[in-house]
Order: C-alpha cells, then sequence, then structure tokens
C-alpha cells in the first residue's frame, strides 16, 4: 500500500482529523499558521492540503508543490486557491458547497429580527445603565413583505422560516424558471417591484458584474421607505457608501451586513458610525456544526481521490481517467466557456438547454462537456456553489431541461460544440470550436466570428457604419485600455447591415468606458464578460 502525505494547514477540528488519521496509507500533519514562506518551503512533500480560508494557495506555492494532487477547501468560496494555476497542473481543487447553506440562512433570519426589533442597539443600551424603551421601537415581521434576491438553497431556506412568521414572499431571481418552483408561495417580480414593495430585503446571490452595487444611489430612490436590509451573500452588492446615506436621510430605516466590501471593513467606515446599522464579522459558516460538516466533507473527498475511489465536488476538473482528461481537455475549457457566455450576453431565465457535437468531441463520452457546459452557464448566477459533481442537480432544481446528441447539420467546421439556450422568449446560439487545440468562438446567434474566449471581452453590437471600430478603439486608447485581439462579424448589407464586434482587452473596462460606448449614435447594446 503506497503512503501518501497530507498537510492540514487550517484548524479542521477533531471530527475531520479523525477521519483523516484512520486512513493507514496517509500520514496526517497539522501545522496551522504557516506563514507563505514556509508553507512554500515544506509543500513539496505532500500529495494533498487542506485549508479553510486562512491559507493563501498561491502559483507560487502550487509550482513548489510538486507531488500535490489534490487541494481539498473546507468551505464553499475558492477565492483563496489558484484555481487557473492548479489545473495547469493537474491538480483537483475541491470545495465543500453544501455544509454552510442551513447556517448562513439562520444567520440571515437571525440578523432580520435583530434588525427589526434593534436587538444589539437595546442590548448595548442596558448594559451602559440605561432603560429608555422608547428609543428602540421596532417592527414586527407578522404580515410584512420580504424581498428575497437569489432563489438558491439558501434563499429557499429563508424564505421556509419567513413563512413560519407569516411573511408575504417576493423574489427576484432572473436565471431561475418559474415552473420549478411552482410549489413555493412566493411571487416573482423584476428588482424595481422587490424594492418598491419590500418592507424587508435580504441577498442571497453571488457577486457578478451584475450583481454589483445592486443596490446604489439611484436604486435606492426606488426602495420603500423604511425598508431594512440584510446582507449575507457577498460583499459589493450593496454601495456602502449610498447605504450609508440612505440610512441617514431615513429611506432606509437599518440595515444588517456579515459581509463587505473590504473586510475587516476601515475603522473610519461611514457605516460603522450609525446606529441603525449592525454588523457581524462574516460568520455565515461559524456554527459549530457547519464547521464540522465541512471539515467532515473535505476529509473524506480528499481521501476518496487520494485513493481513486471517487472524486466529488471538484471545482476545476470532471471524473476522468488521466488519458481521457489529456484530450478532452481543450474541449472541456471550450465547454465551460461557452456556458459562461449566456447569462452574461443574454438576459432572461434559463429553461432549455440543447447541445450538439460533431468530430472529435464524440470520440469522447460527452457527458462531461455537458456538465461543463452546465458549470459554465450557472456559475456566473449561482457562484463557487457550482462544481463539476453539482451542476446537472443543480440545473433540475432551477427547472432547466438539458438535451445533448450528435449533430448531422453541415456546417464549416468538422469538430464543434453548438450550444442553443431558451432564455427568456428567446433562444440564443453559441458554437465553438478548436484551433491548434485553442478554444474558439465562432459564431454567436447569426454572426460568425472568431473570438479567443478568455479575459475581459467586450461585446458591442451596432448598425455597421464606417467608422464604429475607430471610435471604440480610440475610446479604450483615451482611457489607456489595450487591445489584445479583436473579431468582427457581420450581417446584411448596404443600410440594414448590422455588426458584432468582439474585443479582448488587457484589463477590465469600467462602467464609465461602457457608457461612453452607449452613447455612440450606431451602438445598439454593449456588454462586458469575463471568461
Amino acid at each position: 500500500m503506497k503512503m501518501m502525505k497530507v498537510l492540514v494547514s487550517d484548524s479542521l477540528g477533531q471530527g475531520g482529523m479523525a477521519v483523516l488519521r484512520r486512513e493507514k496509507n496517509l500520514q496526517v500533519d497539522e501545522k496551522v499558521g504557516l506563514k507563505p514562506e514556509e508553507l512554500k518551503k515544506i509543500i513539496g512533500d505532500y500529495d494533498a492540503i487542506l485549508v479553510r480560508s486562512a491559507t493563501k494557495v498561491t502559483k507560487e506555492i502550487i509550482e513548489a508543490g510538486t507531488k500535490l494532487r489534490v487541494i481539498g477547501r473546507a468551505g464553499v468560496g475558492v477565492d483563496n486557491v489558484d484555481l487557473e494555476a492548479a489545473t495547469k497542473r493537474g491538480i483537483i481543487v475541491m470545495n465543500t458547497p453544501e455544509g454552510n447553506t442551513i447556517s448562513t440562512a439562520e444567520l440571515s433570519f437571525s440578523m432580520l429580527m435583530a434588525v427589526a426589533r434593534n436587538i444589539p442597539q437595546a442590548d448595548t443600551h442596558v448594559k451602559k445603565g440605561e432603560w429608555k424603551r422608547n428609543k428602540f421601537k421596532g417592527s414586527e415581521l407578522n404580515g410584512k413583505t420580504l424581498g428575497i434576491v437569489g432563489f438558491g438553497r439558501i434563499g429557499r431556506e429563508v424564505a421556509k422560516r419567513a413563512r413560519a412568521f407569516n411573511m408575504k414572499i417576493m423574489v427576484f431571481d432572473p436565471f431561475i424558471s418559474k415552473e420549478s418552483v411552482k410549489e413555493w408561495p412566493v411571487e416573482f417580480v423584476d428588482i424595481p417591484t422587490l424594492l418598491r414593495n419590500s418592507d424587508f430585503l435580504t441577498f442571497h446571490t453571488p457577486l457578478t458584474p451584475e450583481t454589483k452595487n445592486l443596490l446604489d444611489k439611484e436604486t435606492f430612490k426606488l426602495c420603500k421607505q423604511g425598508m431594512r436590509i440584510v446582507n449575507c451573500a457577498r460583499g459589493g452588492i450593496v454601495d456602502e457608501a449610498a447605504l450609508a446615506e440612505a440610512i441617514q436621510t431615513g429611506q432606509i430605516a437599518g440595515a444588517a451586513f456579515d459581509v463587505f466590501t473590504s473586510e475587516p471593513p476601515p475603522a473610519d467606515h461611514p457605516l460603522l458610525k450609525l446606529p441603525q446599522f449592525i454588523c457581524t464579522p462574516h460568520l455565515g459558516a461559524v456554527t459549530d456544526e457547519a464547521q464540522e460538516n465541512v471539515a467532515l466533507d473535505v476529509a473524506v473527498q480528499v481521501i476518496d481521490a487520494l485513493n481513486d475511489r471517487a472524486i466529488r465536488n471538484a471545482v476545476n476538473m470532471p471524473n476522468l481517467d488521466p488519458d481521457t482528461l489529456k484530450g478532452l481537455k481543450p474541449w472541456l475549457v471550450l465547454a465551460e466557456r461557452i456556458g459562461a457566455l449566456y447569462p452574461q450576453l443574454f438576459d432572461g431565465s434559463i429553461k432549455k438547454v440543447e447541445i450538439r457535437y460533431g468530430g472529435d468531441p464524440t470520440r469522447f463520452k460527452t457527458a462531461s462537456l455537458t456538465v461543463a457546459i452546465l458549470k459554465g452557464l450557472l456559475t456566473p448566477i449561482c457562484g463557487d456553489t457550482v462544481n463539476f459533481v453539482n451542476a446537472p442537480a443543480i440545473a433540475r432544481e432551477r427547472g432547466i431541461t438539458i438535451s445533448e446528441g450528435v449533430s448531422d447539420e453541415t456546417v464549416d467546421f468538422s469538430s464543434f460544440i453548438d450550444v442553443r439556450v431558451a432564455q427568456g422568449k428567446e433562444v440564443h446560439r453559441i458554437m465553438g470550436t478548436l484551433f491548434n487545440q485553442q478554444p474558439r468562438i465562432v459564431r454567436i446567434n447569426d454572426f460568425l466570428i472568431d473570438l479567443v474566449p478568455e479575459g475581459w471581452v467586450i461585446f458591442v453590437r451596432n448598425e455597421d457604419l464606417p467608422g464604429v471600430v475607430g471610435h471604440i478603439g480610440t475610446i479604450l486608447g483615451k482611457n489607456g485600455i489595450n487591445i489584445a485581439e479583436m473579431s468582427l462579424g457581420r450581417l446584411g448589407k448596404g443600410k440594414k447591415a448590422y455588426a458584432m464586434t468582439a474585443i479582448n482587452t488587457d484589463s477590465e473596462v469600467p462602467m464609465k468606458v461602457v457608457s461612453r460606448f452607449k452613447t455612440l449614435k450606431s451602438v445598439m447594446d454593449v456588454k462586458v464578460v469575463k471568461l
């Protein structure tokens, strides 16, 4: 039996350590609190490393881990692991997406009750020896409207608790099929309707370009007077400076946050000065049960992966034998990036995904490619909870139907992945292929293009008139943004011609630049995506 070494660099607790140490072929070393240079010095001896959020598994650490096969993250987010570096080295990165669901939902509802009844403020008041009850007049939850942004697992658990308090529930989640949740007594609405009618608002969505500053200075004006806000999801969904102003003007009665844009928040943060604001230091997963659940989950997953028994909750690769993975890997990259384009380019709830494979991909079992497409499709919507194992289940949970097959359509490419997605009332199509084993997007709806699907990409749809591309390049140049690649697709002729320009840039494109594009008369639409 081959002996393997496992490093535990963040505390897993007794349960997780006990599971690891029961394995006779594992040498388990617990070394918590290592500095980066210390970790880099010893990581080359280990087959696996288990972390929570404190240890940063950087590119340098991964490159020094010459024996590393598995990185296990006890928790959902993997932003402390360099996924690209791990994937290039063929190292499996696993997370534990379900262990924190109940603890986060319970904290959200606890914060809801705390902000409704001013509990922390009243506690401090009494401990100072005071007893002025009228200072802390609160609001009952009974009969009030709770607005929920994001109706995944945590959002639904919060809804269950809200129903027990006789609350009316409104939901905004543009990426979920209403048919899939028809048994839930909730009303699906758009953001303006949600803000105008909610007495309380809670967020359960990842931070994406679409959700960043979802509440800002302008959208706060739409909010019902006296609304109370809870955010235990991600910092950055709410513009914190705008929230402080809205509380001071009385538009917002109070807020309770477990997350901030910058953690910990600076001492002079405007929200920390307001008595109507309560906060906690990112406690969503900090319960005995949640910590134990994710520790046990990651220990078992790492043991199984090292012993070639199973790969579960891998965020960067499916369960494939090494030879198959080598041949399929570029197609997997292409499949995931095709999926990731859809929710960033097109609006509307996703109802159906139809996939057709042609040529080289059909030599393999295409189920892995389908999972990669679903993972790419759902990650911008659901965040880090999606991986190569649970993507099909999350799709079913959201009422998305999936079909796949071999295409007999005559196309210009001998090998390809062709994906059609029904979003809202429209069906959108994206096709990709490989050029010299490098992924390319070659079709978006009826536009034929040649796009390298990586990094930041600007998509501009416009009337095909002289000078448009020149104006775009000038705007980018004046703002110090370098163009890495550019591809142009064209439809029609003469005055009825339309174009789509896809521009890869070397850096993120600020919203002020996007707004400048939209002022050009011939420009119909601009989207910026990250792949």
